[in-house]
């Protein structure tokens, strides 16, 4: 097919001035032709944007294929696909369907984007953003990095305040249990990231990471909520008082958790706190240390042909207390990855439970103390010798305790 268009182009070099816009596509038909990674970095927006999206690719990749709320038409384009569509995208690898696309579109008065030579579409794509309730995008006259970087700046400084904009309202008063990860101040999500930045007031545990708070400014008051294995602490009911009072006052509370604010978090304990009082209240996920902190000493918790099973436990009780809610005798027979969080103080009582329950003597053992950050140290051992290794070695928390047969991977070697 002949590469039409009915804009004359005058070079490489030209340079086009787009005309920026916000579209409604709610309920309006979208097609994009393509399937390959072009399209599937386009579906987020468009069926955020509630657009009702047509893709048509002779081989789609899983992920487009599988993406929800979309439907997909396993074919080559032919004329008439656009057939009703308000918005359309020509994104294969083929220019001569990529034109054949612009021009329906044309002749249909319906604006498309081409992907693989953005002068031959009649509109383009901006490389967007969102603040709160703000949605914007940059166009750098066909520059893709160049818009992508500047989308990436304002993105960044919007979040962390160094940009800020006069009628910038404020975050409506409420509670954000947002978990901050395992350590390390990038691993917190996101969204997590945002809303600190938005806070009035910050709940902080003991194992928030520092340097979040560090980034705060001088207006944001910090409430220490910090719980001491084995020391001080701030009880429980008391942190729910001031989430709660914080709130009531107008402001908006973030309470900053390590890891995952319902991996023994006592997040849920919050939240039904500040339902029972009428506080708005939202959950922010973190990424557990019970997860990343394997990770980061180059331990998968799961591996094809080793483990089928993770189980996540808590030693802040020893076995046979009162209180204790696992059958370690169960947890000895299982097969797969054990993992011990706040354990550090009674390895080797953990590990003569598993041990005495059928757990081989010989069974890999991990211990990572301050995982994700540049302190970390991983201890390696097995079951039975691991509670005089924990002891020798002055293993400290926060650390976790990993058992089972990936405990003993290292990276590049299984």
């Amino acid at each position: 097919m002949p590469d039409t268009h009915d804009h004359p182009v005058t070079g490489d070099d030209e340079i086009r001035t787009h005309y920026l816009v916000g579209l409604d596509l709610t309920g309006r038909k979208v097609v994009v032709v393509g399937g390959g990674s072009v399209a599937q970095r386009r579906l987020p927006n468009l069926v955020s944007a509630g657009a009702d999206v047509h893709i048509i690719a002779i081989d789609p990749t899983p992920a487009v294929e599988s993406y929800p709320g979309v439907t997909v038409h396993r074919r080559a384009y032919v004329a008439g696909d656009l057939d009703g569509a308000w918005y359309a995208m020509a994104c294969t690898d083929d220019p001569a369907v990529n034109a054949a696309v612009v021009a329906e579109a044309e002749q249909r008065h319906t604006f498309c984007v081409r992907a693989d030579d953005a002068r031959f579409g009649t509109a383009v794509t901006p490389a967007s953003g969102r603040h709160r309730d703000v949605h914007f995008g940059v166009l750098a006259s066909g520059d893709h990095r160049l818009s992508a970087a500047l989308r990436a700046a304002i993105s960044k400084a919007l979040a962390d305040g160094s940009l800020t904009v006069d009628d910038d309202a404020p975050h409506p008063a409420g509670v954000a249990l947002v978990g901050g990860g395992p350590g390390d101040p990038d691993l917190i999500t996101v969204r997590g990231q945002r809303l600190l930045m938005e806070a009035d007031v910050v709940v902080a545990d003991r194992l928030a990471p520092a340097e979040l708070l560090a980034a705060l400014g001088p207006q944001v008051e910090i409430i220490d909520a910090a719980k001491v294995p084995y020391g001080r602490a701030m009880k429980q009911e008391a942190i729910n008082d001031v989430l709660v009072a914080k709130a009531r006052e107008g402001k908006f509370v973030v309470r900053l958790k390590g890891g995952d604010p319902y991996v023994y978090g006592r997040g849920f304990e919050e939240l039904q706190a500040c339902v029972d009082a009428g506080v708005p209240v939202t959950v922010v996920p973190g990424i557990s240390s019970s997860i990343a902190a394997p990770a980061a000493a180059g331990i998968p918790v799961t591996h094809r042909g080793v483990t089928h099973e993770v189980v996540i436990a808590s030693g802040h009780v020893p076995p046979g207390h009162p209180d204790s809610l696992i059958d370690w005798s169960a947890m000895a027979k299982l097969r797969g990855t054990l993992v011990l969080m706040m354990a550090v103080e009674r390895v080797e009582v953990f590990a003569d439970a598993l041990l005495a329950g059928g757990r081989p003597a010989t069974t890999p053992v991990a211990m990572i103390e301050n995982g994700s950050l540049p302190t970390q140290r991983v201890l390696r051992t097995d079951l039975a010798g691991a509670g005089a290794v924990a002891a020798a070695e002055g293993l400290r928390p926060p650390a976790i305790v990993i058992v089972g047969d990936v405990a003993g991977f290292t990276e590049g070697a299984v």
